[in-house]
């Protein structure tokens, strides 16, 4: 019976139109050796697993054969990266990160999430699942619809790192969940409030532990996407989260409706004027024709009327940074500082030159670059 693990490697070497002399060399392990090990006659160290699952965007688990939801990867072409594949290929690569920390005897620091989705329609779900994300938020000392950083948020209240990136062309996000890790990838964005919106439909996703493995969302207004019972929940936990019915209830209480009025109202809750129209309307606070007069106000607009647009540019120059996760980059530091780990793993994370970062963390240089 076929090894599954030199299966797998022949299916990267087809996939990259390569022999298996130039996929050794690019990996950096000796013909011989290699061949050895393709045969049978020698087995693959961990360290040369890791470097050809590197090479191939898979995981190690994948190459061994352990049965887990991961992406396919063998009919990408190595011309055109898709988005989508860039996204899984990064989510892959952290995983990888917390597994060898794992190893090492360092662990995320994920929330105990006890309750999954209640019993009923998915948007009652997500609703239920959002009060509970909500209290966990507040007994912590924040308030999703309040915070500038719902990224730090996200990381230090429920141990779920976000990672930020930018991609060839226009991709929300995914959610990530395996053995060692919870995680999101989203995409750099010049409109704040949608990514904020991706952001927390993937923590949705991960508090209801959708798909237990990789969860993708390319495109959140997707009609035949939107219609599936995870994105019911996910977009109503959003909703709730973000824009609570009791928060909007106490605020439209004593509130004259005006297009400033309401474009105060969507800056200091940092969403996109749709979709807080739409969310006032299902809840009755406003009537169909505010609605229809709302809903055409864009989130420059509504700064420009609030007379907030020096806030409105600040949090376009956060939503368009690309991001490491941080608690992923401070256990990965502790690795280093206990001597559990070399330089290296901490400089690819960074992906910068191990040198480079050597002198940042001499002094030589004042910071160590957080965005990539």
């Amino acid at each position: 019976m076929p090894d599954p693990t030199t299966t797998r490697i022949h299916q990267l070497i087809s996939a990259r139109g390569q022999t298996q002399r130039q996929f050794a060399a690019e990996v950096g392990i000796d013909e011989t050796k290699f061949s050895k090990s393709m045969s049978g006659v020698r087995r693959f160290t961990s360290l040369e697993l890791a470097r050809i699952a590197e090479l191939g965007e898979v995981t190690v688990d994948w190459l061994l054969g352990v049965a887990r939801p991961l992406p396919a990867t063998a009919a990408r072409t190595r011309d055109a990266v898709d988005s989508e594949q860039a996204a899984i290929a990064e989510a892959t690569r952290l995983s990888r990160f917390w597994a060898d920390l794992e190893f090492l005897g360092y662990r995320q620091p994920r929330a105990d999430l006890k309750a999954g989705p209640p019993g009923g329609h998915p948007g009652s779900q997500g609703r239920a699942l959002a009060a509970t994300a909500i209290q966990m938020t507040v007994a912590a000392g924040h308030q999703p619809w309040e915070t500038c950083d719902l990224t730090g948020l996200v990381e230090s209240v429920f141990g779920i790192d976000v990672r930020v990136m930018r991609f060839e062309t226009r991709y929300e996000g995914l959610s990530w969940r395996d053995a060692t890790c919870s995680l999101m990838v989203v995409g750099t964005s010049e409109v704040p409030a949608r990514q904020r919106f991706t952001i927390a439909h993937e923590l949705g996703h991960l508090l209801a532990s959708d798909d237990q493995g990789l969860h993708s969302d390319a495109n959140l207004n997707d009609g035949d996407h939107t219609k599936q019972d995870t994105e019911v929940r996910a977009n109503a936990f959003a909703t709730e989260f973000l824009m609570p019915a009791k928060v909007l209830t106490e605020r439209a209480r004593n509130l004259e409706w005006s297009e400033r009025a309401f474009a105060m109202l969507s800056c200091d809750l940092r969403v996109s004027p749709v979709a807080l129209a739409w969310r006032l309307l299902n809840l009755r606070l406003i009537t169909e024709e505010q609605c229809a007069r709302f809903r055409p106000i864009t989130g420059l607009a509504a700064a420009e009327l609030a007379g907030r647009l020096d806030e409105h540019v600040r949090l376009i120059s956060r939503s368009e940074q690309p991001r490491i996760p941080l608690q992923l980059l401070k256990t990965s530091y502790r690795a280093y500082q206990e001597g559990q780990a070399t330089i290296r793993p901490l400089a690819n994370l960074l992906a910068i030159d191990p040198g480079q970062l050597k002198a940042i963390m001499d002094g030589a240089r004042e910071d160590i670059p957080l965005s990539s």
